[in-house]
């Protein structure tokens, strides 16, 4: 069918009966996988993650493209407190942020519609293997950005598209999920993959700490070489551990042949699955889930995304400083969700999420009005933020995977990362606005708020396992 043909006159019925209550995960009781399908998958989250712990996060974007290296030389050159430098230093925050805001946008427009023809088609590796190239092609272009005025709008573009298709491959990834776990071990191993995604984290910010220590290994610091290097790295990196996932783990659906349209109509046909989602009682929740979460998992993306800018900018960390926070952050980010898992099967991941967001709004609060007593307050509360990250994120998966209608894996996690995670616009607007009107010093609340709104949203949802 091409791209431009119209939905077939069935359409309506086809996606009120997509909305059907049989659960993906009901469909695999008493059923487990292997330890090698599970680790495989597992380790998808670990090639992927240096993207976001050392580029968005600690290394690349916030200890070198938002920095004054990428200022013009006349504004360079002026003292660090004088105001023109640092209102400039701000803006290249606040373009950072900008950029984060049209990634989540694009998601917003494209994420659930190719996970539905993702379903349809029963691909999800296809979509996992060209999400994934992309965003190793992404990092790649980072070597191409030197230290120059004109190269910052080039670096934030390469980053921004890297968000968006590591989105469009984490659909595909947390749809395979289902094909993987069951009722009774979903929590544990979803918070298997979050935590292999920290401690990968982990490893690659201890080499690039070695690098650091070694002088580099007397590379010259002038082009950004260092930085650029180290982009390269994580690219190898994400290439060489992604081969498992696409060798050991099966499709989570043998597709719906009969929900196949073009291009254009799979957004009517959204539409109709979305109407239906909220009018059928026994997936209506399912439809409030995704709503609550699309505000908290943004403020939990906008943690690890702008909490190094922070640490930098406000708290004045220096390199080395930042890459030790940023290991610690994910030795305790990856261990807490680990050992959150079990308590995800037997208590709820409601329960945990709920925990684990007013437990973050505290510490985010701690931070922001006992800054002036520096830097210890944010190795204390930076830190506690970071030990219930994972946790909320893995029990906000897991909980949407018990409630996914079979056969729409790739569909309702296609609407899931669309309101959500590091890329959303919720958290990055938010944090441009504020950035922008009071300075970095205030992006802490910006955060902080939009986990409070989210919190305050899930607390009606209700759990139905």
């Amino acid at each position: 069918m091409s791209e431009h043909s119209t939905p077939r006159a069935d359409l309506p019925a086809t996606a009120d009966s997509g909305a059907i209550g049989v659960m993906g995960l009901d469909l695999r009781e008493g059923k487990t996988a292997s330890k090698k399908q599970i680790y495989s998958w597992a380790l998808w989250d670990w090639a992927t993650q240096p993207f976001n712990t050392v580029i968005l996060t600690f290394i690349f974007a916030s200890m070198y493209l938002t920095t004054d290296v990428f200022l013009p030389a006349d504004v360079r050159a002026l003292a660090e407190d004088d105001p023109i430098r640092a209102r400039a230093v701000d803006g290249l925050a606040s373009g950072f942020g900008l950029a984060g805001t049209i990634a989540g946008l694009l998601i917003l427009a494209i994420a659930p519609v190719l996970g539905q023809r993702a379903d349809a088609a029963g691909r999800q590796k296809l979509w996992l293997g060209i999400g994934t190239g992309a965003l190793v092609a992404c990092m790649l272009g980072l070597w191409f950005v030197e230290p120059a005025p004109a190269l910052f709008w080039v670096g934030v573009a390469l980053i921004a598209a890297g968000q968006v298709f590591g989105e469009i491959a984490a659909v595909s990834s947390n749809a395979m999920l289902i094909g993987i776990a069951n009722q009774k071990t979903i929590g544990r191993v979803s918070g298997l993959g979050w935590g292999f995604g920290y401690l990968g984290g982990i490893v690659a910010l201890v080499l690039v700490i070695v690098f650091y220590m070694s002088g580099w290994f007397g590379l010259p610091e002038e082009t950004g070489l260092p930085f650029r290097i180290i982009a390269v790295g994580c690219a190898i990196w994400a290439l060489l551990f992604s081969i498992p996932i696409f060798r050991n783990v099966p499709e989570p659906s043998l597709g719906r042949p009969e929900r196949k349209v073009g291009f254009f109509a799979s957004y009517k046909l959204l539409v109709h699955d979305i109407v239906a989602l909220f009018q059928n009682p026994e997936t209506r929740h399912t439809g409030w889930f995704l709503l609550a979460s699309a505000v908290f998992r943004d403020g939990l993306g906008g943690v690890f995304a702008y909490g190094a800018i922070i640490g930098q900018v406000v708290f004045g960390f220096e390199f080395l400083q930042m890459v030790i926070f940023g290991v610690a952050a994910n030795l305790i980010a990856g261990v807490s969700t680990i050992l959150a898992g079990p308590l995800d099967d037997r208590f709820g991941a409601k329960r945990v999420i709920i925990a684990a967001l007013a437990s973050m709004v505290v510490a985010g609060l701690a931070v922001f009005f006992l800054v002036d007593l520096g830097p210890i307050v944010f190795w204390i509360g930076g830190l506690v933020l970071c030990a219930f990250v994972g946790p909320a994120q893995a029990a906000s998966r897991s909980f949407l995977a018990r409630v996914t209608p079979a056969g729409r894996e790739g569909e309702i996690f296609g609407l899931y990362a669309t309101t959500g995670r590091a890329s959303s616009w919720m958290a990055s607007g938010a944090w441009t606005i504020v950035v922008a009107a009071l300075g970095s010093t205030y992006g802490i609340l910006a955060i902080v708020g939009v986990i409070l709104a989210g919190l305050l949203l899930l607390l009606p949802v209700k759990q139905l396992r």
